[in-house]
Order: C-alpha cells, then structure tokens, then sequence
C-alpha cells in the first residue's frame, strides 16, 4: 500500500460519498491533503483532533475526514470552536472557512478570535468568491474583479487577512497557496504546534465561480497565475526581491509564543481554587 493510500484509508470517512463535491481545479482538496498530512506527520491521535467548518465549499472538509467534526452555522465556525476549546483544553481543534464565511459572515468573530489568541488553529481557503452559493463578491474579492453581485467589477477594496489576523493579535499568522503545496504543509504543520490562535490563509482557485467570470481559460491558468503572481517572503526578507515587490507574499509572517486564552483561564481557576482552600 502506498503512502498516499494510506493516509487515505487512515484519515477519510469512507461511507461519504467519493469522489468529493469539489468542481474539477478547485483548490480545496489539495489544502485537505495538507490538512492530513500535517495531522500525520505530528502523530497526533484523532480522537483528539476536532475540525469545526462553516458553510460553503471548504465547509464539506468535515463531512469527509475521520475525526470529531462539527459542521455549523455560516459565518460562526469560530464561536462553536471557541466553546469546544474551552470546555477541553487538551483537544487540538482547527477551524476550517472560506473567506467569505471568516471575513464577511464571521469578521466579527475571526477579530475577537484572535484579540482573546485562545488556541484554535485556523484555515481560512481564499477563493476570492462566494462559491457554493452563487458567486458572489466577498470581502476578500479583489478591487476591480467580477463576481455574480459586481458584475462591471468590484468597487470595493478587499481585505488583506494576513494583516487583518497580526492587528488583531494572532499569535502565528501564515500565508500559502494550492500551487506551493509543500509550502503549505509546512504552515499547517507549523499552525498545529503553536500555542494561541493560529491563522493560515490558503489561496485556493475556484474555477468555475471566480475563474469563468474574470477570463480564465482553465484551472491550470488560475495555478500559473499563483505561481507568477505570489514571492515568498523570505525572498523579500533576504533582498533577492524588493520591499516593493507587487506580488502577494506568502510565507509565515509571525510565530509568537504567548499563551493562549484557555491556558490563562486554566491558570486563574488554579490561583482561585487554592485561594479558596
């Protein structure tokens, strides 16, 4: 049995139904393999790995893998992970949303998230659209594209959440592509270790909502595009690219080690019950 075949039998519920719902070029699975391989690779035990996902196409990441899921309400993946990370401490939950349902749906509860840096590991996949419901201009859509709701382009400016998740207080906050997917294991694998709240951007193509209307020619187009249009960090840190540089950063832009929300309230509960004796 080959290594890929493995993890598959390991870590996929095998009673859903396969192939996945994902349209043909969508990035989504390859940032589900990262998932599992990241899980893997920490031998963590899944029973104590929890994913929490909220509505859209990255939401049917919990229906297909094999640990505690909980597949919630648009928009408020974040409230249910924070209550299941306070009422257990020791389990590793990852949050799993699209950039509509962090940004837009769930802004809100992706700041507070953050500014509390209680110890959730977040995966927001960046389509750049609404996918499964249509199509329409998200938070995250970039300034002049096409969408079902902005069809002679978007007026707005979108949302940078690298920078929106380090203002908030995140402890580690990252950013990869479906194209680097070895990259993206990394941040992933990187996210689960960290203490506090951890955010990973993925830049994931959506071919058939975003990729048709902004006059991609594929899928394989929309990967070139990642590819010719993202510089990693460290090559703008070392000086072989420009501060400059117009092209998308990715990388991992913080690592702080402070602790997170249920550590400080378990610590306090401490100081309080033998204050109590």
């Amino acid at each position: 049995m080959s290594d890929v075949t493995q993890l598959i039998h390991e870590y996929l519920r095998h009673n859903k139904k396969f192939p996945h719902v994902f349209c043909p070029g969508c990035g989504h699975g390859i940032v589900l393999g990262s998932l599992i391989r990241s899980v893997h690779s920490l031998n963590l035990s899944k029973d104590d790995v929890v994913i929490v996902a909220g509505i859209g196409c990255s939401g049917r990441m919990a229906v297909y893998v094999d640990f505690n899921t909980v597949h919630t309400t648009h928009g408020r993946a974040l409230t249910f992970a924070t209550g299941i990370k306070m009422a257990n401490p020791a389990l590793k939950v990852i949050c799993v949303m699209g950039d509509g349902d962090a940004m837009s749906i769930g802004g809100n509860h992706l700041i507070h998230a953050a500014r509390r840096n209680i110890g959730i590991t977040t995966l927001i996949l960046n389509n750049f659209i609404y996918g499964m419901t249509g199509g329409q201009c998200s938070s995250a859509t970039p300034h002049g594209d096409l969408s079902m709701t902005t069809p002679y382009g978007s007026l707005e400016p979108s949302f940078d959440i690298v920078e929106m998740a380090q203002a908030a207080g995140a402890n580690y906050v990252a950013r990869g592509t479906t194209f680097h997917a070895n990259l993206l294991d990394r941040l992933i694998t990187g996210a689960l270790q960290s203490p506090g709240f951890s955010v990973v951007e993925a830049l994931s193509p959506c071919p058939t909502q975003y990729g048709r209307k902004n006059k991609f020619r594929s899928a394989v187009d929309m990967y070139q595009w990642l590819k010719k249009n993202t510089v990693k960090l460290e090559a703008i840190e070392s000086g072989k690219a420009p501060k400059s540089d117009p092209r998308i950063p990715i990388g991992l832009f913080r690592d702080r080690k402070l602790d997170g929300l249920e550590e400080k309230y378990a610590a306090l509960k401490t100081k309080l019950m033998d204050g109590a004796r």
